[in-house]
Order: structure tokens, then C-alpha cells, then sequence
């Protein structure tokens, strides 16, 4: 199990995930923006526009999506 915080993946807080590849804790960072986008918070809804407009240009999205795989694959087990 490996652990990065929601601003690590992009987003606005301190809240941890804990995974064992990257791409769940893509999904669990993904479900916690859908939450935080229901409750309509500020600084979540910032970081969301940014990714947004990340989006837009896809080899930026890829090079982004690569750095944060690298940066979970770096980190050490829990």
C-alpha cells in the first residue's frame, strides 16, 4: 500500500488515500472530487477548473498523468 494526498493528485486538501496501484488511487481521488464537487467546495472546485483546463491540451493531461505515476511508483510502501 502506497499513500498520496488529495493535493499530490491535483486537488486542494490534506485528505489520504491508500492504494496498492496508481490507478486506484486515481479512482479514490476521483470519487472524493465528485463529493467535494456535490458540496460545491470552493477550493476543490479551483483545483477542478485547473485540471479542466489541463485537459484541453492532451500531451500536457499525458505528461501530468505520467509525473504523478511516476511520483506513486517512487514513493515507499506504507
Amino acid at each position: 500500500m502506497k499513500t498520496m494526498n488529495c493535493k499530490q493528485l491535483g486537488g486542494a486538501c490534506e485528505k489520504e488515500f491508500q492504494a496498492n496501484s496508481f490507478e486506484e488511487i486515481a479512482e479514490l481521488s476521483k470519487q472524493h472530487g465528485m463529493e467535494m464537487f456535490q458540496k460545491k467546495d470552493e477550493a476543490h472546485l479551483k483545483a477542478m477548473n485547473e485540471m479542466q483546463e489541463l485537459m484541453k491540451k492532451p500531451e500536457a493531461m499525458k505528461d501530468w498523468f505520467e509525473s504523478k505515476k511516476k511520483e506513486f511508483d517512487a514513493l515507499s510502501e506504507n
